[in-house]
């Protein structure tokens, strides 16, 4: 299956202040993330975001929160935003697809994932814009999600199968913008 943009939402997972600086290559996932809600504003994906306990973790690190559309950022205290109930997508209908990015890939990440597929969603998930504290950690949650059903994409698959075609001024200008 293709991610359709009429039918995906990117989900920011627990980009958080006070956690990012612990995540290995931690710059590199905020400018996958930042690139990621960029392509999707201007294709006009939804964007939803979450944080995990915010009181104790912060907000979302200020570089991220600049970029996400105003009040789309949920707060939850379940590690997975689905069973947090974030913006209503533990319910029946919503988008049929998820593009997922965030931290920490075997936490937050790999429990919002894994409740995704049980609730009947495509799920995907940007290898390169998420994290964990230990590397050996995302590996293992990357291979387990792709073992329950999750495709592991990178940030230019989800793009150019967002866009699908490459014959109009939108496609040109994400391509002079985000694909050089």
């Amino acid at each position: 299956m293709l991610i359709d943009a009429r039918n995906s939402v990117l989900l920011v997972v627990d980009v958080q202040g006070k956690l990012v600086p612990a995540i290995a290559g931690w710059q590199t996932l905020l400018d996958q993330v930042i690139w990621l809600i960029r392509v999707a504003r201007r294709l006009e994906i939804p964007v939803l975001a979450c944080e995990q306990y915010p009181q104790g973790l912060g907000p979302t690190h200020p570089a991220v929160a600049a970029e996400l559309p105003t009040g789309c950022v949920a707060g939850k205290l379940h590690f997975s935003a689905v069973a947090g109930g974030c913006h209503g997508i533990d319910q029946a209908g919503g988008s049929a697809q998820y593009v997922v990015c965030g931290m920490e890939t075997h936490v937050c990440v790999l429990q919002t994932v894994m409740e995704l597929l049980a609730g009947g969603k495509q799920v995907f998930v940007v290898e390169e814009a998420v994290g964990s504290r230990r590397d050996s950690d995302k590996t293992l949650a990357l291979a387990r999600m792709r073992d329950a059903g999750a495709s592991i994409v990178s940030r230019e698959m989800v793009a150019f199968e967002w866009l699908r075609r490459s014959d109009s001024e939108v496609f040109r200008e994400v391509s002079r913008a985000f694909l050089r």
